[in-house]
């Protein structure tokens, strides 16, 4: 106890005023009662005697500042009379010992020896029957069972209403109980009973209460939970006939019929009652408690009303009642309906009656009726158990109908839930997690001022996912009335408590909220319907991307991610479209940008926007309209292209994006070969199927494989006419020529029949292919060849089997018109073209008598026609597959090219057998350029087709220098070989002096000279580095000599712009 009611509480059980007080009563008492001991009051005499003890009590209790406080007082008071009734005194050879030891003992040697009549009288003084039940059963199971036996013997001898109505007010505790470990003064209590014993005997002179009906157990065994509950009962059975209150009869019988309920085998599984009907009922019973004056509750606050309410529907995990215990129970409940039934009929169908006690037997007989009809048909009962539930079952309808069903249920106010609601959550009591569900969905409660208040002081109770979704759809639907400047302040509010509930949660919790948003308002989320909330929302969309791309790093992304969350919440698709944005044009941010948009799995919600058939997702259309509908430069669609491959294979997340969705957006739509995007979604279709294997099964199978191999086939068929097209019409350049190609291989090696949804629809889809494919050139279905497999043979021109064995079972031969007489050779070569395999093939398969001069002659200059006329239209890599046929055949010596020493002053003295193959490959491609620039050739070619064959000459001079490199590797020890130094330079001359030549030939404005420069540049620079590692003394002299020749040869180009750079490269040879 604590000293005046103030200061620090001391250890349990301390000496201080409140106690000394209380001593003085008892030592008033105990002077009324002499000569004999307090120990030996009778309860008829306690009237007489116990004023100065109340008197106490009520003295100390004004002393206490708060009802905390006086609640505390009162139960060490109780606990310490109740140790004094438990406890024997002890001898007085250990009270030395005792006055150390036992921590009772200072106080309870204060107190008089006493009985139970003062424990019992003292608590009903107390009003406090729920502290009497945490002490009770803070006691042995065996003293709790005890202790309650005398109460109920006590308040059966000489019953009164006040001692009726404590026997049920301890029931109805009882059945609440919730152990508090944190009660010190509980804890104390039990510890201290339990370490000293005590002695349960009958001490009033009174018998004991005789064993209710079906409890088999002894007295004195062991006993189970239900056995207290067993008590009770018993003492109702000893004290109803007392009972003269209808209240207390309706209290008695609600008693009775809860215990039935709850605590036996009628309680059906999974019968939690739902939250709406829980609050309905919390806000009923403090409804009641407010308009009945009579109830102790009426004068308390909303606060305790609620959480007393609240109560009333909590129980306790008593062990529930045995079959035999349950049937006698429903027998005697029968019994008191039928004694009581007429009587409270009278008063429930009286609206001035209504009371709790009255409310709760109303709204309980009717559920336990149910129950017990169905406990009739599941329960596996005998005769007489059946007719005892279906007899009480007839007697609860014949009760329910003389009574009116206004009656049974009362019509609360909306202000009286939600007041309800709110202080259930803002005291966070038992189901407070649930009628915040509630609260958060209650349109009708929405953006009153104690709404929001509550929302705002309570927002760490709403950071769940489903709780933010309801909170934002129920701030959309209340946005509409929101006009006036007080209300739009208030949206503003709600929004921004909400934003900051949704701001603690998980990302994975976020992603689920975003989906919800998704689901409910689409892209645009809920900003449509937040005018006041969405008025600075762009702003704050600039300003945290400016952020964003200010501070790209790992150790920002965590922030990031948070601050794009929120702006994701309220508008999905305008955040999407953001980063999208500048992905594409803030230089190196689109991978940090998409490592934050894939944190958010959610935004891949499908879309089917004005077209069902083909769904996407949010993000891809807003990849569409935000970036691939804006690109703008080469830069931009590379930033697009890396952004759009990391959505699809981000390095530590789901991919957002899937390669089905990708191909179905970005490159089906566009492989038209008069699309200005062609290029790009190439590029795109070749970084995907460039991923690695996706969970997702043949998802090229959605993609219309067949008809999207066609459209390949199409595009390398268009190059076949590429420089006959018309100027106006758009179409993909040679440089990108290789991409299809390599396009097209890939996805012949991804379409396999395990794609086909059987092996018949694969072979009429083949044969499809097939049957398109034969109006397109006839390379292209070489092509395919490997894709077809052996379903169909090779269909070539008949002039190339003049000149290749070709196996007929393999072979076919097919009489185009364009392939006349003396076109073997063309077909030939437009077969090396296809592919390395099908070069090699043809190199093998070419019959060319080299021991027959005519027939080597012939075909020499049959190859240098044919490959004049197969140039212009080769790719890069075709190009280099012609080169290698070149360089083997004139390694074979199949291919006959005299090397004429045009460029030489005089005869060279040096070994050049090594670097023969090289200058044979110069003098082709200059003889190739002669005969195309020649009078016969002049209208043959283009004009805009001299800057490609220009350009692969350049590229295959470029590889030329790197096999000469090779050949004698670089000029590192000159001295130790300088001959080979000098062999090199003069290599270089003469390919120096053959690309002069070709440039020399090609016609005026022909815009070739840029790649002519840069490989010229890099011959001189290869002369010089050789040039300069022989340190012989001839070698100065005749690098003059040689310098002087190559500026006299470069002096006479016509061109200025291959002339100038030229000159200024050879002025600095030798200084």
């Amino acid at each position: 106890m604590e000293p005046g009611g103030s200061g620090e509480r001391p250890a349990a059980w301390g000496v201080c005023e409140d106690s000394a007080i209380l001593h003085g009563g008892f030592l008033l008492a105990a002077r009324l009662i002499q000569p004999r001991p307090l120990r030996e009051l009778l309860k008829a005499e306690w009237p007489s005697v116990g004023p100065p003890i109340t008197d106490a009590l009520r003295e100390i209790g004004a002393r206490c500042p708060s009802p905390r406080r006086r609640g505390l007082w009162k139960k060490e008071a109780a606990a310490v009379v109740w140790a004094k009734v438990l406890l024997p005194a002890p001898p007085a050879a250990s009270l030395d010992r005792e006055w150390k030891d036992d921590a009772f003992f200072s106080v309870g040697a204060m107190i008089p020896d006493v009985n139970r009549t003062v424990l019992f009288e003292l608590v009903k003084a107390l009003g406090e029957p729920r502290l009497f039940v945490q002490l009770l059963l803070a006691l042995p199971r065996d003293v709790s069972r005890a202790e309650l036996q005398h109460l109920v013997q006590y308040i059966a001898h000489d019953t009164t209403p006040s001692d009726v109505r404590f026997l049920l007010d301890v029931w109805w505790e009882a059945a609440r109980h919730a152990e508090d470990p944190e009660d010190a003064t509980v804890s104390a209590f039990g510890s201290l009973v339990r370490e000293h014993g005590c002695e349960c005997t009958l001490d009033d002179g009174l018998q004991p209460p005789k064993r209710f009906r079906g409890d088999p157990g002894s007295l004195d065994g062991s006993p189970t939970a239900s056995s207290l509950l067993v008590v009770l009962v018993e003492g109702l059975k000893e004290t109803y006939g007392s009972i003269t209150s209808p209240r207390v009869k309706c209290y008695a019988l609600g008693n009775l019929l809860e215990l039935l309920s709850v605590f036996t085998e009628l309680e059906p599984k999974g019968s939690t009652l739902p939250v709406t009907e829980y609050l309905a009922k919390v806000s009923s019973v403090v409804s009641l408690w407010s308009s009945d004056a009579e109830s102790q509750h009426h004068h308390s606050g909303l606060d305790e009303k609620v959480k007393e309410a609240e109560r009333t529907m909590s129980f306790s995990s008593m062990a529930k009642l045995s079959r035999e215990e349950l049937v006698a129970g429903l027998n005697f409940l029968c019994s008191l309906l039928r004694a009581w039934g007429e009587e409270l009929q009278d008063v429930l169908n009286s609206s001035e009656d209504l009371c709790y006690e009255s409310y709760w037997l109303l709204d309980a007989l009717p559920t336990f009726r149910k129950n017990l009809v169905c406990f009739s048909e599941t329960g596996d009962l005998s005769e007489d158990e059946m007719h005892a539930v279906l007899e009480l079952a007839q007697t609860i309808d014949d009760f329910l109908k003389e009574i009116s069903t206004t009656q049974q249920s009362k019509d609360l106010g909306t202000s009286l839930v939600s007041s309800v609601a709110m202080t259930i959550i803002e005291q966070k009591l038992h189901r407070h997690m649930e009628v915040c569900s509630i609260f958060a969905s209650e349109k009708t409660w929405a953006f009153s001022k104690d709404w929001v208040d509550c929302l705002v002081k309570n927002r760490a109770l709403f950071q769940k996912p489903e709780l933010v979704l309801k909170l934002l759809e129920t701030l959309v639907n209340s946005a509409t009335s929101c006009e006036h400047r007080e209300a739009r302040e208030m949206q503003i509010q709600v929004t921004k408590a909400i934003v900051e509930c949704y701001s603690e949660l998980s990302l994975s919790d976020k992603n689920k909220v975003i989906s919800g948003v998704l689901e409910a308002w689409g892209g645009p989320g809920p900003s449509l319907n937040l005018q006041a909330v969405m008025e600075g929302f762009q702003e704050d969309l600039n300003v945290t991307f400016n952020q964003i791309t200010k501070s790209v790093s790992d150790e920002g992304l965590t922030r990031a991610v948070a601050a794009v969350a929120r702006l994701a919440l309220l508008h999905p698709e305008a955040t999407v479209k953001q980063i999208c944005s500048l992905a594409v044009v803030n230089l190196g941010a689109h991978q940090f940008l998409a490592q934050i948009l894939c944190s958010f799995p959610a935004l891949s919600f499908p879309e089917t926007r004005g077209d069902p058939g083909r769904p996407h997702s949010l993000v891809v259309r807003c990849l569409k309209e935000a970036a691939w509908e804006k690109l703008s430069s080469v830069r931009e669609e590379e930033q697009f292209l890396e952004f759009l491959a990391f959505l699809m294979q981000p390095s530590s997340a789901a991919p957002l994006v899937s390669p089905a969705e990708v191909t179905k957006a970005f490159v089906l739509p566009y492989l038209k070969s008069d699309c200005a995007q062609i290029e790009l979604s190439l590029q795109i279709l070749s970084k995907v199927m460039g991923m690695q294997s996706y969970p997702e099964e043949h998802w090229i199978r959605s993609c219309h494989p067949f008809p999207l191999l066609l459209s390949l086939c199409k595009l390398l068929d268009g190059y076949t006419k590429y420089w006959h097209q018309p100027k106006d019409q758009l179409f993909p350049s040679l440089e990108i020529k290789d991409l299809v190609l390599n396009v097209l291989d890939r996805l012949c090696e991804l379409v396999t029949p395990e794609t086909s949804p059987s092996l018949e629809v694969w072979i009429q889809s083949l044969a499809w292919l097939h049957r398109k494919v034969a109006s397109l050139d006839w390379t292209i279905g070489l092509r395919l060849k490997q894709f077809y497999g052996e379903h169909f043979k090779n269909e070539v021109p008949a002039t190339l089997f003049e000149i290749c064995t070709l196996p007929e079972d393999e072979w076919t031969s097919q009489p185009w018109p364009a392939y006349g007489p003396g076109s073997g050779l063309l077909a030939w070569m437009e077969c090396c073209c296809v592919s390395t395999e099908l070069r090699d093939t043809m190199l093998s398969l070419l019959t060319v008598n080299a021991d027959n001069p005519e027939e080597v002659n012939l075909f020499s200059k049959g190859f240098l026609v044919a490959l004049i006329q197969v140039l212009p239209w080769c790719s890069h890599g075709e190009w280099k597959r012609l080169v290698h046929v070149v360089t083997e055949l004139l390694e074979r010596q199949v291919l006959h090219v005299p090397y004429t020493l045009e460029y030489v002053q005089y005869m060279p003295l040096l070994n050049l057998r090594p670097f023969a193959c090289c200058l044979q490959l110069s003098v082709l491609f200059l003889r190739g350029f002669q005969l195309l620039c020649s009078s016969s050739c002049s209208t043959w070619l283009p004009p805009q087709a001299w800057l490609h064959v220009v350009q692969l000459y350049c590229s295959s001079l470029t590889d030329l220098l790197s096999s000469i490199k090779s050949t004698t590797g670089p000029p590192l020890h000159p001295a130790e070989d300088r001959s080979s130094a000098e062999e090199v330079s003069f290599v270089c001359i003469q390919v120096f002096c053959h690309l002069l030549h070709v440039a020399a030939m090609l016609p005026p404005d022909s815009g070739c000279s840029e790649p002519l420069v840069v490989v010229a540049l890099e011959v001189l620079s290869q002369y010089e580095a050789f040039s300069s590692a022989d340190t012989s003394p001839s070698n100065v002299l005749r690098r003059a000599n040689e310098r002087h020749f190559l500026e006299s040869i470069t002096d006479n180009i016509s061109d200025k712009v291959l002339r100038g750079p030229l000159l200024q490269k050879l002025s600095k040879l030798g200084a």
